[in-house]
C-alpha cells in the first residue's frame, strides 16, 4: 500500500465509526420504559396452546431467567403469544435462549415480559466470524478491505438510505447518491487508487444510471405498484402515508442491480490490468478485444446468477401457482412474478452494458505503451 491508500483506509474507518454512532432518528418513544434482554427458559407451560389444523393458537407461558441488562439474574414470568402464522410464531422449550422485551411500571417493577423470539445473535456472530476468518485467510489484507466495504455498505443503508427515505425524500435520488457512494468507496477500498478501480467506477456508475432509468421506465410500463414489496403496506399503516411506494420499489431495483454491475466491472478491469502487466506491449485494440471476450463469458454466468438470486426468494409462490394448476400466462402476468421479471431483466441489461463499457474505458485508461508494472498487486 502507498501512503494515499493508508490515509484513505484510516479515513474510511473514521467514516464507519461515525455511521455506527449516527442515530437513525426513529427511536420510538413508547420504548422508553422497556428493555430488550437475553433470557434462559427455565420451564414452559403449554396449557394455553390449542391446535387448529397445522396451526397453533393461544399463548405459551414460561419461567425465564434474565441473563443481560439491568435485571440480570432475576426470574420472571414470560409470555409468548401465538397468532396462527407459521412465519411468525415460535414455540420455546426448556433450555432455550430467548430475546425478551421487559416493561417497567412507575415504581420500576417489571410488569410484563414478552418473549419476542429465539436468541440468535451468538449464532449470527459465529457465522459472520467464520466468513471473516475464511476471507482473510484466502485473501489476506484484501479480505480486510472487503470486510470494511461490507460494513460500510450495511451502515450506509441502515443509517442513511432507509432513514432519509422514511423522511419522505425522493427514493430514486437518495438511492442514486448512496449507491454511487458505495460504488466509489467499495472499489477504491478493494482495488486501491489504480486505473482498474477508476475504470470500474466510471463504467459501474454509468450503467447504474442506465438501470435506474430502465427501472423507472419499465416500472411504469408494467403498471406495478410498489405495494407488491413485502411489508410495503405496513409502512402506510404505521403512519407514513406520504411515502411513494412505487418509487421505493424502483429504487430497490436500481440498488439490487448496482451490486452485480459493480462486481462485473471490477472483474473485467482487473483481468485487463493483469493482461497489461504480463504483456506491456499489448495494443489498445487487443486489450479492448480481450475485455469483450472476457465479458462475454462472465456475463452469461452473471445473468444466470442474478436470475437464481431473484427467483429463489419467490420459489414458494411459484410452487403455489403450480400446485393450483394456474395457467402459465396467468403466472407471468401476475404482479409478484412481473415484479421479479422486472428486477431480473433490468439487472441483466445493466450487466450486458457494463461489460463492453468497462472494456472500452479500461483500454483507454491503461497506457499500454508506458506500463512497466501493474500499479497494485493484491
Amino acid at each position: 500500500m502507498n501512503r494515499k491508500e493508508i490515509v484513505f483506509i484510516i479515513v474510511f474507518l473514521f467514516i464507519i465509526a461515525i455511521l455506527a454512532m449516527l442515530p437513525t432518528g426513529f427511536q420510538k418513544q413508547e420504548y422508553r420504559h422497556t428493555e430488550g434482554v437475553r433470557a434462559k427458559v427455565i420451564s414452559v407451560n403449554n396449557m394455553g396452546i390449542h391446535n387448529s389444523g397445522i396451526f397453533k393458537l393461544g399463548d405459551q407461558s414460561a419461567v425465564i431467567e434474565i441473563e443481560t441488562g439491568s435485571r440480570k439474574g432475576e426470574q420472571v414470568q414470560g409470555n409468548n403469544m401465538l397468532t396462527g402464522r407459521l412465519s411468525e410464531d415460535k414455540i420455546f422449550q426448556e433450555g432455550d435462549t430467548a430475546w425478551v422485551l421487559i416493561g417497567f411500571d412507575e415504581k420500576n417493577n417489571i410488569n410484563f415480559a414478552n418473549m419476542i423470539d429465539h436468541y440468535r445473535m451468538d449464532k449470527q456472530a459465529l457465522l459472520i466470524g467464520t466468513f471473516a476468518v475464511i476471507i482473510i485467510i484466502f485473501s489476506g489484507f484484501t479480505g480486510v478491505r472487503t470486510l470494511l466495504s461490507f460494513a460500510f455498505a450495511l451502515l450506509s443503508i441502515w443509517k442513511i438510505l432507509i432513514p432519509v427515505m422514511l423522511k419522505g425524500y425522493n427514493p430514486l435520488i437518495v438511492a442514486l447518491i448512496v449507491g454511487n457512494l458505495l460504488t466509489i468507496g467499495t472499489l477504491l477500498l478493494v482495488a486501491g487508487f489504480s486505473k482498474k478501480a477508476y475504470a470500474a467506477i466510471i463504467s459501474a456508475m454509468t450503467c447504474s444510471l442506465a438501470t435506474c432509468f430502465l427501472a423507472m421506465s419499465f416500472g411504469q410500463l408494467f403498471n406495478i405498484h410498489g405495494a407488491v414489496m413485502e411489508g410495503a403496506e405496513s409502512l402506510l399503516y404505521a403512519g407514513f402515508m406520504n411515502l411513494n411506494l412505487t418509487s421505493i420499489f424502483q429504487a430497490g431495483i436500481y440498488l439490487a442491480s448496482s451490486g452485480a454491475i459493480l462486481d462485473l466491472a471490477i472483474d473485467i478491469s482487473s483481468a485487463l490490468e493483469e493482461i497489461v502487466h504480463n504483456n506491456p506491449n499489448v495494443t489498445r485494440q487487443e486489450l479492448m478485444k480481450s475485455g469483450l471476450n472476457i465479458g462475454k463469458s462472465v456475463v452469461g454466468s452473471q445473468t444466470t446468477t442474478l436470475l437464481l438470486a431473484y427467483m429463489g426468494s419467490y420459489i414458494t409462490i411459484m410452487m403455489v401457482y403450480m400446485a393450483q394448476g394456474t395457467p402459465l400466462m396467468n403466472i407471468l402476468n401476475s404482479k409478484p412474478i412481473s415484479a421479479e421479471i422486472l428486477h431480473t431483466f433490468v439487472g441483466c441489461i445493466g450487466l450486458v452494458l457494463v461489460s463492453p463499457l468497462t472494456a472500452l474505458i479500461s483500454s483507454l485508461m491503461m497506457n499500454t505503451d508506458s506500463v512497466k508494472k501493474a500499479e497494485d498487486l493484491y
